[in-house]
């Protein structure tokens, strides 16, 4: 077959089959270090297992190795079918695929052995960023190029998503990661004191707007359409949401930043632009569910659809946790406390992971020239365990998190403080407990879907889907 004629699904399929290799890698460490935190003993005594340098690797290889894998995969596969056109540029595809797994496989060297530059989400060092920089930019090439050539009239809803998603990161990685290197594996930020903590916090929310949301977005719009079988509830809604969305976004960042040195008008704007943002939030939210419109029996059936729209409610249930949050008053009993764990996990584990795995569970048997899954009931499996996992360690972290916020704000009547720290690191030993069992089942259940992708690829064929030919013109 004319290669000209079919989509390219190489690189799809080894973005999707790493994205679960990497998932695995992610969660374990998240395992490791959660265990640490009831059991110190755990590092060893080493440096390089020391919690300090484990929970970037942890952050870094879920955001972006499972989740970045997961999105490459998705919006190569989305983009050729919705503009019915080959992957523009198939080398410069196969380069960012080497490229990211590269970047990876430095950042799990680096970042155990202390190499740092200390910024959340943007640890790496300065060449590894110039590396991400060249491989994200190659990824704009493929993916506007892909949309430049094709062939239907319009641009689809979810390719608005990914674009923007592309675009933004491009525009916060390269301004967040402006450096002046000192060696091969130390620079210092261009920015200093306050003006380095808001251009991170403006960069950090919005890998959390662009990366973990804008992305994951495009993702929902066409795969729940697609597994119910049903069109979007609602295709203007979802053109206000993108909109709203991706304004409102770029200004919340200053939230993080509540009671610090930060000018006390730029917290208010990062709070009002916050609270903003729950609209557009729960608008998307609201299109997605409401696909299911007529279809809702689905449900009942189908664990693929499960894991798509409950994915969905807790991406409802964050962005409304998120806005609440923001509020300076609200923000003094929940900053510093294990109550953010439990906001960002249930977005991290609830929205991020569920509607990554249904999408890979819908796309993986498809560019391996398959109807299904080699097992649908495994799949079911994954889901109850991986949502009863979700539920033990954002319950035990909100729980844990308002009683460090209250045992920390305690007064006696003489004026003194009622309980040390210690008091409130010994009572929250109970919860880390329940947060390491929620942990481990979301990683039982990555282990599942790894054990379900690996049979289905063993007895399926590496295809590429021929692309449907030219409509005719109409006279």
């Amino acid at each position: 077959m004319d290669l000209k004629a079919t989509y390219n699904y190489t690189v799809v399929r080894q973005f999707a089959v790493m994205s679960v290799v990497w998932g695995i890698v992610g969660m374990l460490v998240g395992v490791i270090i959660a265990a640490q935190l009831i059991w110190p003993e755990l590092g060893f005594n080493l440096p390089w297992l020391g919690y300090g340098r484990l929970r970037p690797l942890h952050t870094n290889a879920v955001i972006f190795a499972f989740g970045g894998s997961t999105l490459f995969a998705t919006s190569y596969y989305i983009v050729q079918r919705t503009c019915e056109v080959r992957l523009f540029a198939g080398g410069l595809a196969t380069f960012t695929f080497w490229g990211w797994t590269l970047i990876i496989l430095l950042a799990a060297i680096t970042l155990p052995l202390g190499i740092t530059s200390g910024k959340e989400y943007a640890e790496l060092e300065w060449p590894i960023d110039l590396l991400i920089a060249v491989v994200w930019v190659s990824y704009a090439i493929v993916f506007f190029g892909t949309l430049a050539t094709r062939r239907t009239p319009h641009i689809y809803v979810a390719n608005w998503f990914f674009g923007a998603f592309i675009l933004t990161v491009a525009i916060l990685h390269i301004v967040n990661s402006a450096a002046l290197p000192v060696t091969l594996f130390k620079s210092y930020s261009a920015y200093a004191g306050v003006q380095d903590a808001m251009v991170q916090w403006w960069y950090g929310h919005n890998a959390v707007g662009f990366f973990l949301t804008a992305g994951f977005l495009g993702m929902m719009y066409y795969f729940i359409p697609k597994q119910a079988g049903r069109p979007i509830y609602s295709y203007r809604l979802s053109v206000v949401h993108f909109w709203a969305l991706i304004f409102t976004y770029m200004w919340a960042g200053p939230h993080h930043l509540h009671y610090t040195a930060l000018p006390d008008w730029a917290q208010s704007i990062g709070m009002l632009f916050s609270l903003i943002l729950l609209a557009p939030s729960w608008g998307g939210m609201i299109n997605g569910i409401m696909t299911l419109s007529g279809a809702w029996h689905k449900l009942r059936t189908d664990p693929i659809l499960k894991f798509l729209i409950v994915s969905l409610s807790f991406y409802g249930m964050s962005t409304f946790e998120g806005p609440m949050m923001s509020i300076k008053t609200v923000n003094a009993l929940s900053h510093y406390t294990d109550w953010t764990v439990g906001h960002v996990h249930s977005g991290a584990l609830g929205w991020v992971g569920l509607v990554s795995m249904g999408s890979l569970y819908y796309l993986i048997p498809r560019v391996f020239g398959r109807v299904e899954m080699w097992s649908m009931r495994l799949i079911s499996v994954h889901f109850w365990v991986a949502t009863i996992g979700i539920v033990l360690y954002i319950a035990a972290m909100w729980i844990a998190g308002v009683m460090q916020g209250l045992m920390w704000r305690a007064v006696s009547p003489d004026g003194t403080l009622t309980y040390s720290f210690v008091e409130s690191v010994k009572a929250t030993y109970p919860f880390y407990a329940i947060r390491l069992v929620g942990g481990l089942l979301y990683f039982a259940g990555m282990l599942i879907m790894a054990f379900n992708v690996w049979k289905t690829v063993c007895v399926g064929k590496a295809s590429d889907a021929p692309i449907p030919l030219a409509k005719p013109a109409h006279a």
